[in-house]
């Protein structure tokens, strides 16, 4: 879907679709956007940037806290018009998803004019404009949906599968982020063919299953399939505080009090509450955040403790402005699944 809670919003205030429009933020600032309209997009307003830095950009943007309960029904009126095509549907969020038609007999077989049909169905019945990939693999797909946003729609045949891989940029993998762009352009790896040219031992040794992922990609190949019943992998509380923090003391304050909400969420979804890990997030004064994990069988309260301690040894001076704790579900192995995460523990946000 394109700009998903903001279309909403627009389709139901007119008077707000030709203005700047962020969803999420607050009014006091220390909010984080949620999604932006393209006006607002033009700038340089993205998701996850801090209320204050789009403020700053944009100082009429108009900021709309949105109703959750809104876009659940919206994404449930779209994902049962993706159902009259096809049965393989596998959900990435309320607004992207994956589809495998290569069984449909619609438009004699056509996945270019199923998807051009399913982008028609969407705009009749919701009033909103859904941008779509189309090609043999899933992760060609997503990046064929970026191509020709908003409204639009990008097609790459099996023909022409290795020459739209081999001109790709690095940074245009889902997964690859910003740490990891960097990484590759150090190393002088700037597009898949780079890579392709690049000697697979070495790439191996750098980056392990990251690497093996990576020179997959970059030769066209992604044998994951469209998996309809996809299993929570995680589960999470975090707050964005009102204002930094700086020591331990007051980080643990605030660590506790989301441990319950991440024990009743945790019973929600695993009855035996079995986990594979857990872990504690911080994102800085400055934006860049940390996570720290360790594995774990059962949800311990006292085990966040080391976690904290951890991941503040990483603050440099900085203050503390959201506090997050998390836990790893238990998951079928599977073979066909590839990572795109670097084994490291910290990142940046975007």
């Amino acid at each position: 879907m394109d700009c998903f809670f903001a279309a909403v919003e627009m389709r139901d205030n007119p008077q707000w679709r030709d203005i700047p429009l962020a969803i999420g933020g607050s009014a006091d600032r220390r909010g984080v956007i949620a999604t932006c309209n393209y006006p607002a997009r033009k700038y340089g307003i993205h998701s996850a940037m801090s209320t204050a830095q789009a403020l700053k950009r944009c100082p009429q943007l108009k900021l709309v806290r949105g109703s959750m309960q809104r876009y659940v029904e919206e994404s449930r009126r779209i994902r049962e018009i993706f159902s009259r095509y096809t049965e393989h549907i596998e959900p990435l969020s309320l607004d992207e998803a994956y589809l495998d038609v290569s069984d449909s007999q619609l438009f004699q077989g056509s996945a270019t004019l199923i998807a051009g049909d399913i982008r028609r169905a969407i705009f009749a019945e919701t009033g909103l404009t859904a941008s779509a990939g189309v090609a043999p693999c899933k992760f060609v797909a997503k990046i064929a949906s970026d191509i020709n946003k908003p409204d639009g729609l990008y097609t790459v045949t099996p023909a022409e599968l290795d020459g739209f891989v081999r001109k790709l940029e690095l940074k245009a993998i889902p997964g690859v982020g910003k740490v990891t762009w960097e990484k590759l352009q150090a190393m002088g790896l700037f597009t898949c063919d780079d890579v392709r040219r690049y000697p697979f031992d070495k790439l191996i040794k750098r980056f392990g299953k990251f690497g093996l992922a990576l020179w997959q990609r970059s030769h066209g190949q992604d044998l994951r399939k469209v998996k309809a019943g996809r299993q929570r992998k995680s589960v999470g509380a975090e707050v964005t505080l009102p204002q930094d923090l700086y020591d331990f003391e007051q980080c643990w304050q605030v660590a506790e009090s989301l441990f319950g909400k991440l024990q009743q969420r945790l019973a929600a979804c695993q009855q035996d509450l079995a986990i594979q890990s857990q872990g504690v997030k911080l994102k800085f004064s400055d934006f860049v955040q940390t996570t720290v994990e360790h594995r774990q069988s059962r949800l311990d309260k006292a085990a966040f403790v080391p976690l904290l301690h951890e991941a503040l040894s990483r603050q440099q001076g900085r203050g503390i402005r959201l506090v997050g704790l998390h836990v790893a579900l238990p998951t079928e192995a599977d073979s066909q699944q590839l990572c795109f995460e670097l084994p490291s523990l910290e990142c940046q946000s975007a």
